[in-house]
């Protein structure tokens, strides 16, 4: 093969999902060598726009990628490369929590979440960036698709790696909306695990009773893959043996949300029953009406807890807004948060109750398009499913006015993440036929 066709096959292999590259590396059509030089090809050809990487080892992503061709098979994701969110560790690499006085941090062990993709044959390609400490506070990484807007946060430079196809898979973390929103602005898709159903340890919290682990990739197979290597889940979810059951939840938010986003839902719910779906339109419960507020409120008590330290042994390398939402929550009364917990819990009942007879909530992943400017967007359309301890699933389904990916987000009860991936496919497969 000459020089030419070659770089070209390699090329085309950093545009492939994680299913379809693991099958082609499976079969001895393709090798992690040769996706993981595409895919390291095409970040040299895009990182001046898109900054989504603050950590890069090419040479040892190579040395990992060739390792993982000389061994047999170690699972689904052998040979496959994935980017790991800057708040979790990672031995090979340091861990800057999107902050300087983390500069120098290199961890001695990884994060849970990285060994095991480590012992499943993966190959960590680096670190992408983050927002400071996974709060609010922008870093430099841009839109893919429109270098003006903003690409989400925190987990900023996951989802545009993805999106850009610097990378089939990335990890995220979701405190608020920082996983689902994201992926909708940058139009790919991303599973946030139920409370407590992904490994968490080796990851800086922020919100201890809040925080999940997240997975950006191009379909909703290629996230199974992931949490299988995680949790010997099934790496192919069973297909449903009906259409789902789904409630159209609008949440007392809807008005927040652009005249796109409804556009998109409604048109999603509408291609959903076309294709057999049982879609049922439910009225928030008036309980719902506080629960965005009252996690902005355990979020910032919690943040405040969390980062005291940096707070009190380094002010001024902590950002303006960042001190400011610390300050906030140490002042916040032990009583408020306590009342915060007892409104989530009362909603959760509620939830739960409305999944007794539907299969998932489907709503909004958030408000339309990504902003222009700095901003990372407002996580209204997630802050009460992270409350809520839910797992959480969004798919690009529709593209705005101005040509920006808007993403639909199916909703299931804390432990049900099986179940929600198993109605991921079942919707990917309905909305992607027409």
């Amino acid at each position: 093969m000459g020089d030419r066709e070659e770089n070209r096959e390699m090329t085309a292999a950093n545009q492939l999902g994680a299913a379809e590259a693991a099958a082609a590396i499976r079969e001895g059509r393709l090798t992690s060598e040769a996706l993981v030089r595409a895919c390291l090809e095409r970040i040299e050809e895009r990182e001046a726009s898109v900054h989504a990487w603050v950590a890069l080892d090419p040479d040892a992503a190579i040395a990992q990628a060739r390792a993982a061709d000389a061994a047999p098979s170690a699972g689904p994701i052998h040979g496959l490369p994935v980017g790991i969110k800057d708040i979790i560790d990672t031995a090979d690499l340091p861990t800057r929590h999107g902050s300087p006085i983390y500069a120098e941090n290199r961890p001695t062990c990884d994060a849970a979440c990285v060994a095991m993709i480590r012992r499943a044959g993966a190959v960590v390609l680096g670190k992408t960036v983050t927002t400071e400490f996974a709060s609010l506070t922008p870093r430099e990484t841009r839109n893919p698709h429109d270098p003006a807007r903003t690409p989400g946060g925190s987990s900023s430079g996951s989802a545009a790696a993805v999106a850009d196809c610097m990378v089939p898979l990335a990890y995220g973390t979701q405190t608020a909306g920082s996983v689902i929103r994201p992926a909708s602005f940058c139009g790919v898709v991303a599973y946030k695990g139920s409370f407590g159903a992904l490994p968490m340890a080796g990851i800086k919290p922020y919100g201890p009773l809040l925080d999940t682990l997240g997975i950006f990739a191009r379909q909703v197979g290629d996230t199974a893959l992931v949490r299988a290597a995680l949790t010997g889940a099934p790496a192919v979810p069973e297909a449903l043996p009906r259409p789902p059951r789904v409630a159209l939840f609008r949440t007392h938010e809807w008005d927040r949300a652009e005249a796109a986003c409804h556009d998109a839902v409604e048109g999603a719910a509408r291609l959903m029953a076309e294709a057999g779906a049982e879609v049922v339109e439910v009225v928030p419960p008036d309980a719902f009406r506080d629960l965005v507020e009252a996690q902005m409120l355990v979020l910032a008590y919690e943040g405040a807890r969390s980062y005291a330290s940096e707070y009190e042994r380094a002010p001024a390398l902590v950002s303006e807004g960042m001190r400011s939402e610390i300050e906030r929550g140490l002042a916040i009364p032990h009583a408020d948060y306590t009342a915060a917990w007892a409104l989530a819990h009362e909603c959760g009942r509620l939830m739960a109750g409305l999944l007794e007879s539907h299969d998932c909530l489907l709503t909004a992943s958030a408000p339309g398009e990504a902003p222009v400017g700095e901003a990372t967007g407002d996580p209204v359309f997630n802050r009460g499913w992270t409350f809520l301890h839910a797992a959480c699933l969004t798919l690009p389904v529709a593209r705005g006015p101005n040509g920006m990916p808007i993403g639909v987000q199916a909703v299931a009860g804390p432990g049900r993440d099986d179940h929600l991936l198993r109605v991921g496919q079942w919707m990917e497969a309905a909305l992607t036929a027409n």
